[in-house]
């Protein structure tokens, strides 16, 4: 394996300045694609695609302080790793919790 096969660990560059602000307007632009959903008055399927896009855009914009030039792509795909993770741990309590008050308070 040669040395130019792999980068060296200090070397990552971040993201430019165009890059950084192509995500940032991504991220904006996709909540408020997902709220024009929500308000459409033609389909109840895009209303629910709209909600759903409504709790990821809000997910999603906890990577906005990280679309900085110079932030490396590994840092804003462990960002949105955090974030996924949480939101997985909270939809398991949620869940959890659901599930254990339907058995023990509403089943007796």
């Amino acid at each position: 394996m040669s040395s130019s096969a792999s980068p060296r660990p200090g070397s990552q560059s971040g993201l430019s300045a165009r890059a950084a602000r192509r995500i940032e307007y991504a991220i904006i632009g996709f909540g408020i694609v997902a709220l024009l959903l929500i308000f459409q008055p033609f389909s109840l399927a895009l209303f629910g695609i709209g909600c759903a896009g409504v709790v990821v855009a809000g997910l999603v914009n906890n990577l906005l302080p990280l679309c900085r030039p110079g932030v490396t792509v590994r840092a804003l795909a462990r960002g949105a790793l955090i974030v996924a993770g949480v939101f997985i741990a909270m939809l398991v309590i949620a869940l959890g919790s659901a599930y254990l008050y339907g058995r023990y308070f509403v089943g007796h």
